[in-house]
């Protein structure tokens, strides 16, 4: 990395060492960068460096600005951050009002990133690598430019905002350098005898420098014995005046960790009780601006809001939320409050801010009710054709934080999202595509519309991105053959980053696990997520568990492909995994109404609970079954638990049903006899309807059905497969199978979370469990929960007939 070099003789201080080891550290960190944990202007901290180096009399100094780009600068690059996925998985606050946990379900959809990307980690090269190629094959193309946005759009919103905010695009009329240097010669010569209105003055006037000369100024040791005067003054300023100071710390770029801030800051949050509102909301704005974390401060702030709330209007509300989210958090006693007063001034509200309102609640994980998220985006509904594509992304990404599937939003997406992509920039349509997944709202438009416009951008991509998007498309189930680039781009752009993921390894698993739901499988990247050093680099992760991830991984490798001779995971790792995935199993999945229900019916249906296993197939999918094995003939005959690693135990089954142990030989199906046709045709007064039918031995009957394919007068339509079954004798309903042996069923009670809304296509991780439940020798049965879950409120002869033709029917 090319560096500008200079060494200058200066004299030795003898006072304010600290603000000497920051002056020199400044020319280190003169750049205030962002923390990447955003799209549009995140958080920015100072790099931590080494003091400056000296040698005598002469002190070496490194000066970064003929590279760096300042912030003010880019004040339209996005600035979501990186860590707002992880921050709101690993928040403590409560719940969003709708959101739902799974443990079992693949956690990727639940940790979505890991904390910032920065620098490689030195340490991941001590194991040796293959070579990579410097430049991958996306880089051999021309780089198109990535979209900007404009994270502070809504300043222009209300001429109100310019009393509490700074507008970074507007610099101060600058000063020549010959100006400033006659201003630091005046410091010399004044020294302590400035009075506190001088050492104001000079300062703001100093940062009206251009942007390229305030590395030089800083370095000057006259503006340290600036700094040094207005230290010894900091509580003889007026508040006016200690806020001009504040602002002109912005333009003279100051790095966010300097000493000098910190005496600042804590004059700032000592004075916060004599300050108005605006003077607050500013204060707080400068400090954004700055780029330093100020938690105190902003409580006293939140106070005065709780003091005031009459007292804030449109403006003040927006401004606020923008500065909380800025900060990461909400106070949960202030949460209520704004509510209310969203509620009160919504239709007052301008596009643009009501991206920032969603922003704001999204970057502080702030969960208020379904009702309220509903009007917010319907408000953005009214005029989403005025919004801009940044506030767009923001309605979306507080829509999957709330777990709110907003149906006319959605539909109106499939309109402007394809309108809008080629001007649209990666990471805004990176969480469009991972709000569709996590709202499991698939719509080809939308795909196809992010599919044809990121491969073309990947060079901007950082890792978090690309795994993003290839876990969002995989879950949805965007085939590779519906776009033949986007696979390979992305996949090539994990290869070309490879080294980063030791330090962010969820990424590559995130990654990985979409490619596999989709049958893809890069070998090289398999290996080395399953290789043991970051096996173990992600067993000492503090934050995340990614343990289920790797279990998922490897059981897919195992399944899909058979011919892999590199590393597995060991088989101690696979037993603990799968002992957890079952033991939250047991007391959720397991316990559900639908699966006990499915359970007991099966085990009158087959004759016993002997024949009816519970357990997890495939441990790795994360899901139950309901096996059942038969014969070659159609006879069931028992599973065998000691055979599985995780069954059900009788101890454990809470459904204690009646079977029938005594019976040598199982007539299956469901014989219909006098006592039953009677209670289908309503003959006779119907038993209990969760009661099991009795057991009886009069010649069976056959039943015609009606001409609309209606057996029972019960409420039960049947579909003409069904009566046919029914209305042939038990014994004809036992095809013989070509093949000798067990046949193995898989029974599925799956539900409305299996598959994408409003739609028969189940999710990547669903269709990717039947995939191995068929390589692993299984038929899989479903049980529909739009068949299923209505059939639990008929009769028990209902459900034996609808369970006996969804069994031998599959045969």
């Amino acid at each position: 990395m090319a560096a500008s070099m200079l060494s200058r003789r200066v004299p030795r201080l003898h006072y304010l060492r600290d603000l000497r080891k920051d002056f020199a550290r400044a020319q280190h960190v003169n750049s205030k960068p962002e923390n990447e944990t955003g799209e549009q202007g995140g958080k920015r901290e100072a790099l931590p460096v080494e003091d400056s180096f000296l040698q005598g009399d002469y002190r070496l100094y490194y000066s970064p600005s003929s590279y760096h780009h300042y912030v003010w600068k880019s004040t339209s690059s996005q600035s979501q951050t990186d860590n707002d996925e992880d921050k709101q998985c690993l928040s403590t606050l409560a719940p969003s009002f709708r959101q739902q946990s799974n443990r079992y379900s693949v956690s990727c959809l639940r940790h979505l990133s890991s904390s910032n990307n920065t620098l490689l980690d030195l340490a991941f090269n001590k194991n040796p690598e293959p070579k990579m190629p410097l430049t991958s094959q996306h880089h051999k193309k021309p780089i198109l430019p990535d979209a900007k946005v404009d994270a502070r759009a809504f300043l222009k919103c209300r001429s109100e905002y310019t009393s509490m905010t700074l507008d970074l695009k507007q610099r101060p009329l600058p000063i020549k350098w010959e100006q400033a240097l006659l201003l630091l010669q005046k410091v010399t010569v004044l020294k302590g005898s400035m009075k506190p209105s001088d050492v104001s003055q000079f300062l703001v006037m100093l940062s009206c420098l251009p942007a390229d000369k305030m590395s030089l100024v800083r370095s000057d040791q006259r503006f340290i014995m600036l700094l040094r005067y207005s230290v010894e003054n900091l509580s003889l300023f007026t508040q006016p005046q200690l806020l001009e100071v504040l602002q002109s710390f912005v333009w003279l770029e100051m790095p966010s960790a300097h000493t000098v801030l910190g005496l600042y800051e804590a004059e700032l949050t000592r004075r916060a009780t004599e300050m108005s509102l605006h003077q607050l909301l500013l204060a707080a704005d400068l400090w954004r601006c700055i780029g330093r974390r100020v938690p105190q401060f902003l409580q006293h702030l939140y106070d005065l809001v709780h003091l005031n709330l009459g007292q804030i209007g449109v403006p003040e509300l927006v401004h606020l939320l923008y500065i909380i989210g800025e900060g990461r958090q909400c106070p949960k006693d202030l949460i209520h409050p704004l509510e209310q007063l969203l509620m009160r001034h919504l239709q007052q509200l301008h596009p643009e801010e009501v991206g920032t309102v969603c922003l704001g609640l999204f970057k502080s994980q702030t969960s208020i009710s379904e009702g309220a998220v509903t009007n917010i985006v319907n408000k953005g509904h009214s005029f989403v054709k005025k919004m801009s594509n940044f506030a767009i992304v923001n309605v979306l990404k507080y829509l999957r934080f709330s777990y709110l599937s907003h149906r006319a939003w959605l539909e109106a997406m499939t309109q402007e999202v394809p309108r809008r992509a080629p001007k649209m920039g990666l990471k805004g349509l990176m969480h469009v595509a991972l709000t569709c997944s996590a709202l499991h709202y698939r719509n080809d438009t939308i795909l196809m519309a992010i599919a044809e416009r990121v491969p073309s951008l990947v060079s901007h991509c950082r890792i978090k991105d690309s795994c993003k998007l290839l876990w969002s498309f995989g879950t949805l189930q965007f085939l590779p053959v519906q776009s033949p680039s986007f696979y390979p781009t992305f996949t090539e752009s994990l290869r070309w980053k490879k080294a980063e993921f030791h330090r962010h390894p969820l990424h590559l698993l995130t990654g990985l696990l979409g490619l596999a739901f989709v049958s893809q499988f890069p070998e090289d990247l398999i290996e080395l997520a399953l290789s043991p050093y970051f096996i173990n680099l992600a067993l000492n992760s503090k934050q995340l568990d990614l343990k289920k991830d790797m279990f998922t991984l490897d059981g897919a490798v195992a399944l899909e492909l058979p011919q892999w001779t590199g590393p597995r995971l060991s088989s101690e790792l696979r037993e603990e995994v799968a002992e957890t995935l079952w033991k939250f199993a047991q007391t959720d999945a397991c316990q559900k109404p639908e699966v006990q229900e499915a359970k007991s019916c099966l085990q009158d249906l087959l004759g016993g609970d002997k024949f009816v296993c519970v357990r997890m197939i495939l441990p790795h999918t994360r899901s139950i079954d309901l096996e059942v094995h038969l014969d070659s003939t159609g006879q069931p005959i028992p599973v065998n638990p000691a055979s599985h690693t995780a069954t059900l135990s009788p101890e454990n089954s809470s459904t204690k049903s009646p079977s029938n142990h005594g019976r040598g030989r199982i007539i299956t199906g469901v014989t219909i006899s006098e006592k039953l046709l009677a209670q289908l045709t309503n003959t006779k007064n119907s038993i209990d309807p969760l009661t099991p039918a009795p057991a009886v031995t009069t010649s069976p009957h056959r039943v015609e059905p009606d001409d609309n394919g209606r057996l029972f007068d019960t409420g039960l339509n049947l579909n003409s497969v069904i009566a046919e079954m029914l209305t042939k004798p038990s014994s004809q309903s036992l095809r013989p199978q070509e093949s000798k042996g067990i046949i193995k069923l898989a029974i599925q009670v799956t539900n409305r979370s299996h598959y994408c809304n409003h739609s028969k296509q189940l999710l990547g991780l669903h269709i990717m469990k039947r995939r191995h439940l068929k390589l692993s020798g299984y038929e899989v049965v479903e049980l529909s929960y739009k068949e299923w879950f209505p059939m639990l409120r008929k009769s028990r002869a209902e459900k034996l007939a609808y369970l006996q033709c969804k069994v031998y029917n599959s045969l």
